[in-house]
């Protein structure tokens, strides 16, 4: 037995998408037993159900990736398994089972909306909902999203891309409108994402917009035709269109209510807004308190995410768990240490990785590297602690603690199977990829 070996850990690490996947396997290498605890029966997190759903050879790629991860014999898999407050388990029960370490990497559970009246209405959806449904993870797999003809969506990311491409080239909505409280100058997508829906743009729309704006933008010191160059990039290698869908952008709008006749959206009332500058250079978006309405019969947010409250960490004044600031074992000078403010101290033993940590690109790549560093934290952690009798007595509670659990408790070979019953299905139907819309589907082909 190596000196590492001699001491190994038992560490938990909670959520199995590609932040949670990367940590375990480094873990894994440094001779820790790792328990990866997962809410969904598939491991992949946003890999598996955040990439667009059409993008097989992406998937498929990770998918042999991530199997060949989960093959080390130190990474115990534990899917369908829930952790928070009112979870299969909490927190606290980790810990409790004699865990040296937990690295938290369940990413954004949570969505953020604008408080706004009219968000009741139907026609109204977070894009995070929409992604899962249309990548078919339960139970938002099942969920019915009537959408309209006219789209809003809320936000000039990345995600607002995601929507756009979904409604444009599956559902071939009339129009769709990218709603920005900012300029033309403050999008925030990339040139690769936008490359997906280019063609759709309506570029008399587009150049009526700049001319709107560039006033505003040019008194502090935007650049109109840089704004304008940037958003036509993915002109350059853009994929053909294959729906008639008007893509337009609507900036200087802040949303104020969702508008409705019987239940349904019929339109999305915005204040306008000018941009100042702020000292150092940036600038801010200023109501005018004039309003018009876009007439629409959907709305979708796509602002971002936010953290389960529920789940048993503290979080910080942004509503996001907490990390130390003055970290012992910072990486590359960031903190992947859970942190209560209440109390001022660090929650021992906890780590967090990936999206927990803080909100990424939502890069596969980035969230890889994430992971890596909260594990190297937490494996510097470990080093300063006397080694226990067996890591393996650890697992073992655990899985006395899950043996007279109700739910079906997926394991490596669990999800190896479902995934030969699905390829198979797929090579049946003909179909680049086939899956299962319901958990109760995945645990009957296992034989659960």
């Amino acid at each position: 037995m190596t000196s590492q070996q001699s001491n190994s850990h038992a560490v938990a690490v909670i959520g199995a998408g590609p932040a949670g996947l990367y940590a375990a396997k480094q873990l894994a290498a440094a001779g820790h037993q790792v328990a990866l605890i997962n809410r969904d029966i598939k491991p992949g997190g946003l890999a598996e159900y955040g990439i667009y759903h059409d993008k097989h050879n992406m998937k498929n790629g990770l998918r042999k990736q991530f199997r060949k991860l989960l093959d080390a014999p130190e990474i115990h898999y534990f899917g369908n398994l829930t952790v928070s407050n009112q979870g299969d388990l909490t927190l606290k029960d980790i810990q409790a089972l004699g865990f040296s370490a937990v690295i938290v990497t369940v990413g954004a559970q949570g969505t953020k909306w604008l408080g706004m009246p009219g968000e009741e209405l139907s026609g109204v959806y977070h894009a995070k909902d929409l992604v899962y449904h249309y990548n078919q993870l339960p139970p938002y797999s099942q969920q019915e999203f009537a959408i309209g003809k006219r789209v809003a969506c809320i936000g000039v990311g990345n995600v607002m891309l995601d929507i756009a491409h979904w409604t444009i080239k599956d559902l071939k909505v009339d129009e769709v409108t990218a709603v920005a409280r900012r300029g033309p100058a403050d999008v925030k997508f990339t040139k690769k994402e936008m490359s997906l829906v280019a063609k759709n743009l309506d570029l008399d729309a587009l150049n009526t917009e700049i001319e709107r704006t560039r006033p505003i933008m040019e008194a502090v010191n935007q650049s109109p035709e840089e704004a304008k160059a940037f958003i036509l990039a993915g002109l350059e290698k853009a994929e053909e269109k294959t729906s008639e869908t008007r893509f337009l952008f609507d900036f200087l709008a802040s949303p104020k209510q969702i508008l409705g006749k019987d239940g349904k959206v019929t339109g999305l009332e915005v204040e306008e807004t000018t941009l100042e500058l702020r000292n150092g250079g940036d600038t801010k978006a200023v109501n005018l308190g004039t309003t018009r309405v876009i007439d629409v019969d959907t709305v979708v947010f796509c602002i971002g995410d936010r953290v389960d409250a529920d789940f048993g960490l503290p979080l910080d004044k942004w509503k996001e768990f907490a990390k130390h600031p003055a970290p012992k074992f910072p990486v590359n000078d960031l903190s992947f240490e859970a942190y209560d403010p209440e109390k001022g101290e660090g929650v021992e033993g906890v780590f967090l990785a990936g999206w927990a940590r803080e909100a990424s690109s939502g890069l596969v790549g980035s969230a890889r590297k994430d992971g890596e560093s909260g594990a190297k934290a937490a494996i510097e952690y470990t080093n300063t602690l006397p080694a226990p009798a067996n890591p393996a007595d650890t697992l073992a509670k655990l899985e006395a603690r899950l043996e007279n659990s109700s739910r079906r408790i997926i394991r490596k070979a669990d999800w190896v199977k479902l995934e030969a019953v699905e390829a198979k299905l797929a090579e049946e139907r003909g179909l680049p990829i086939f899956k299962f819309d319901s958990n109760e589907e995945m645990l009957e082909a296992i034989g659960g």
